[in-house]
């Protein structure tokens, strides 16, 4: 139960950053606009802006951070088979994040490379890892697929609501 309300605050904090201080072009906010009309999302994200000011780095550092922390407690009692590898998923958004930061360093992709981000990354992927160690045998997440495998899938493809549309 204390596993399950982590990771409902930290997704829950993420989504508010990323709702009210990050581009309005983000595909979440994009259908937050769908839905409520472009008039209310501008109000309410001007009125919460005002009211909470917030550093840079929390707007842009804490959100991947929290959702490295979501991803990695969930996957923890998961690996992928491929072929003859077992590929454990705990380790997954530690590599992509990180990858991901490389890529803009490249810039092979959009966005700006920030150590602050890897820095962010690295201390909420050890505290899950660290944290809420698991006991149970690991299980391939494809076989059998449960509602706990969908769930961490889920988290990790979150990921794409952060999507900046140009």
């Amino acid at each position: 139960m204390k596993k399950a309300c982590s990771i409902g605050m930290a997704l829950a904090v993420s989504l508010f950053i990323y709702v009210f201080y990050r581009s309005e072009k983000t595909l979440i906010n994009e259908l937050i606009v769908a839905l409520i009309s472009l008039e209310y999302y501008a109000a309410a994200k001007a009125c919460i802006v005002r009211a909470l000011p917030l550093p840079g780095p929390i707007i842009f550092s804490l959100p991947g951070g929290l959702w490295i922390f979501c991803v990695t407690a969930l996957s923890q009692n998961f690996y992928l088979k491929i072929r003859s590898k077992r590929i454990l998923l705990s380790v997954v958004p530690i590599i992509f994040c990180v990858g991901l930061e490389v890529c803009q360093l490249l810039q092979l992709t959009n966005g700006r490379f920030d150590v602050l981000d890897i820095a962010f990354y690295g201390l909420f992927w050890l505290l899950a890892s660290f944290g809420f160690q698991s006991r149970v045998t690991q299980q391939n997440i494809a076989s059998p697929f449960t509602l706990h495998g969908f769930i961490c899938v889920a988290c990790f493809l979150s990921v794409y609501l952060a999507h900046v549309n140009q």
